[in-house]
């Protein structure tokens, strides 16, 4: 099975101590984010974990930490977009997460990083233009330390509306012309361009939209082969094989503007009083009335090994 750890907040970059913790102590306990007392039990032994997968924008946490998840095979996407702290507040400096991401590649491989850029919005300081200058200069930094970029639009969520009234997505003339753009850059530096449950029409214009954690990419990243079936839960436009994520909503200090995770900045604050480094639970601890249940953990590997030239 595969472990996520990017889907509701941003772990490597906020809880890396704890994520370590975890690690050490061989399990996770994850609250059901809808049903409170609803609580799993994950194992997190190489044993079952096929491959241990992160999301965030800023690896450098874990850096120095790397050796000790050396028997996890691993997937990283690192998020790096042209936005600055009126968008992003709290995410480092672009420069430095370019630095990290190549160590980390150095470190685990030019298969199993990727890039994500996204989510891809236009305001006044952004158009069509501005993207295509900064996606150009960024993919030139990382030739050679990953061969996959995922894109997407900005989604028009709610809390999105109304955290940001100021963005919103490309019309689809600009999705177009950024896509056509992108895939020649990405040509030119080895990079194949993929879509996050785009529209499938992109595809006449040379995007990928397989999914950006398909099984193929997986399998790539791990060098072996699956054999896993699509979650029930996951959205008909996704091809991704996801995994069970062990994070937490509304926890991230990232606080970008377009944040689907985060409700609001009050809400995360008060979380973050809670986190305690050593609980099993990323938030808090144990509460009267947790029903704990172990997760049904198996193998998804298949005895061949893929042999890579």
């Amino acid at each position: 099975m595969i472990i996520n750890t990017g889907m509701r907040t941003d772990i490597p970059a906020f809880y890396s101590k704890w994520l370590l913790n975890r690690i050490h102590e061989g399990f996770v306990y994850v609250r059901n984010p809808y049903y409170k007392n609803q609580v799993t039990k994950y194992s997190l032994s190489p044993e079952v974990v096929d491959c241990l997968a992160f999301c965030t924008k800023n690896p450098h946490p874990m850096i120095e930490h790397l050796s000790e998840l050396d028997n996890f095979n691993q997937f990283w996407f690192v998020t790096i977009t042209p936005y600055g702290k009126d968008i992003e507040p709290n995410v480092p400096d672009k420069k430095k997460v370019i630095e990290d991401f190549q160590k980390l590649s150095e470190h685990i491989g030019v298969d199993s990083i990727a890039l994500r850029y996204d989510p891809i919005l236009i305001n006044q300081k952004f158009d069509v233009e501005k993207h295509i200058k900064c996606f150009e200069r960024l993919l030139s930094q990382l030739k050679g330390y990953t061969h996959d970029c995922t894109i997407s639009f900005l989604d028009l969520y709610e809390k999105v509306k109304r955290n940001a009234p100021d963005l919103r997505p490309p019309n689809e003339r600009e999705e177009i012309e950024i896509v056509k753009a992108f895939v020649e850059i990405g040509k030119e530096n080895n990079i194949v361009i993929h879509g996050c449950c785009e529209k499938k029409e992109l595809k006449e214009y040379g995007m990928d939209i397989t999914g950006c954690m398909s099984q193929e990419i997986v399998e790539k990243a791990i060098h072996h082969k699956l054999d896993v079936r699509k979650r029930q839960s996951q959205r008909a436009v996704c091809d991704c094989v996801l995994g069970n994520d062990i994070g937490a909503y509304n926890t991230c200090p990232h606080m970008c503007k377009y944040c689907y995770a985060n409700a609001n900045a009050g809400l995360v604050k008060e979380n973050i009083k809670k986190h305690i480094p050593t609980s099993p639970f990323l938030i808090g601890k144990e509460e009267p009335g947790d029903k704990i249940t172990d997760a049904k953990q198996v193998s998804w590997l298949k005895e061949e090994q893929i042999t890579l030239i």
